[in-house]
C-alpha cells in the first residue's frame, strides 16, 4: 500500500496532473491505472485488473452523480484523501505527500464558482456516460438497477444552502412576495445539519467517498434486508484470524525482511484474483470485448536485501520518465 501511494503521490506526477490540460482519455486514464497498479510487488492478470478498473469507475461515477451540489465533488475527493491518510499514518513522509496534495487542491478549486464545479461535475459525467457495468454492492443495496443505471433518491438531506421542497411563493414585479402554495411531495426531505468542511482536517458531513465495503456502508439509499444480514454478520466476526501470522511472514518475506525456506521450484510472490473461482476468471477473460481490453504489465519482484517492493516502486516513474509500455530495468530488484 505504500509503495502504490508512495508512486500515485509523486512530486513530478501531481504537478503534471495539477497543470490546465484536457480531460484524460479512457485509454490514457487505464494505462496510468495499471502502472500505479502494479508499483507494487502486487500482481493482476488482465482479467482481475479489467475487473478492479470496472468497479473503481463505477464507484467513483455513482460518486459524482449523487452529489447534492456540484461544488460536494471537492468533498468527495477529500473523503478519498482521508482515507488514504489512513493507510499511511504510521508513514510521515508518504502521509506529508498526501497533505501537499490537499494544499493543492485547496488552493485550486476552493474559489471556483458554483458554475465552475457545474461545468467540472458535466465533463465527468460525459465522460462516464456509456459506462453502466453491474456491480455486486450496488445491485445488492438497490442502488443500481439490471441495466446498469443508478437509482436516483428521492428522500435525504437536500443540497446545503437549499430548502426543503413543498413550498411555491410568488413574488410582484417589485419583488415583494404575494402569494404562497404548498405541495406534497413523494419523498422525505430534510434539512442538512450543517455544510462539510472545506480544509485540511474537518468533519465532511458527506458519505459519498468513503469505504463502501465498510459495515455502515455510505450508500444514499436505504439497505435492503439481505445487505443488513450482511453487515451484522461482518460485525461479528471480528476474532483475529489464526493465519494472520503466517499471512503476515509470508509478506516479510516477499519484501525481503525474513528468510523462509521454500521448496524448490516454487514460486515467490503473491497472486490477486477478484473472481470467485479460477474458471470465471478465465470466462471473463475469453468474452471480454476487444476494444475495451488492454495491455498489462506484470512485474515480478525478485528477494534482495531490503524492501523489494520499494525497489520495484522506483521502476514506475509517472509521467515522463518512459514511453507507453516502457519501463526502466534494473536487474537487482526486478524482471519485467
Amino acid at each position: 500500500m505504500n509503495d502504490i501511494i508512495t508512486t500515485m503521490f509523486n512530486k513530478k506526477f501531481m504537478e503534471e496532473l495539477f497543470k490546465p490540460q484536457e480531460l484524460y482519455s479512457k485509454k490514457a486514464l487505464r494505462t496510468v491505472y495499471d502502472r500505479l497498479a502494479h508499483a507494487s510487488i502486487m500482481r493482476l492478470n488482465q482479467a482481475s485488473m479489467d475487473k478492479l478498473y470496472d468497479l473503481m469507475t463505477m464507484a467513483f461515477k455513482y460518486q459524482v452523480l449523487l452529489c447534492p451540489r456540484p461544488k460536494d465533488i471537492l468533498l468527495v475527493t477529500f473523503n478519498h484523501l482521508d482515507a488514504i491518510k489512513d493507510f499511511v499514518h504510521d508513514a510521515p513522509g508518504i502521509l506529508n505527500q498526501v497533505d501537499e496534495t490537499f494544499r493543492q487542491l485547496i488552493e485550486t478549486y476552493s474559489g471556483l464558482s458554483a458554475g465552475e464545479f457545474q461545468l467540472i461535475r458535466q465533463t465527468l459525467l460525459v465522460f462516464f456516460q456509456d459506462m453502466h457495468i453491474r456491480v455486486s454492492i450496488f445491485l445488492k443495496d438497490k442502488v443500481q438497477n439490471s441495466n446498469g443505471r443508478f437509482v436516483l433518491p428521492i428522500s435525504g438531506p437536500v443540497p446545503w444552502g437549499t430548502e426543503v421542497p413543498g413550498l411555491i411563493r410568488m413574488f410582484n414585479r417589485n419583488g415583494d412576495e404575494v402569494k404562497r402554495t404548498e405541495f406534497t411531495t413523494d419523498g422525505n426531505y430534510v434539512t442538512p445539519q450543517r455544510e462539510g468542511s472545506f480544509d485540511l482536517y474537518g468533519d465532511r458531513v458527506l458519505k459519498l467517498g468513503t469505504n463502501m465495503y465498510s459495515v455502515s456502508r455510505p450508500v444514499e439509499t436505504h439497505m435492503s434486508g439481505s445487505s443488513k444480514t450482511l453487515a451484522s454478520h461482518a460485525k461479528e466476526n471480528t476474532a483475529p484470524n489464526p493465519l494472520a501470522k503466517e499471512e503476515l511472514n509470508f509478506l516479510a518475506r516477499l519484501l525481503g525482511g525474513l528468510e523462509i525456506k521454500t521448496p524448490g521450484g516454487s514460486e515467490t510472490g503473491f497472486r490477486l484474483n477478484l473472481f470467485t473461482t479460477d474458471e470465471e476468471e478465465e470466462h471473463a477473460a475469453l468474452t471480454r470485448p476487444e476494444e475495451l481490453s488492454y495491455n498489462v504489465i506484470n512485474i515480478e519482484a525478485m528477494q534482495v536485501p531490503g524492501r523489494a517492493g520499494a525497489a520495484a516502486a522506483q521502476l514506475l516513474r509517472l509521467p515522463g520518465s518512459c514511453s507507453q509500455g516502457q519501463v526502466p530495468f534494473n536487474s537487482r530488484s526486478a524482471r519485467l
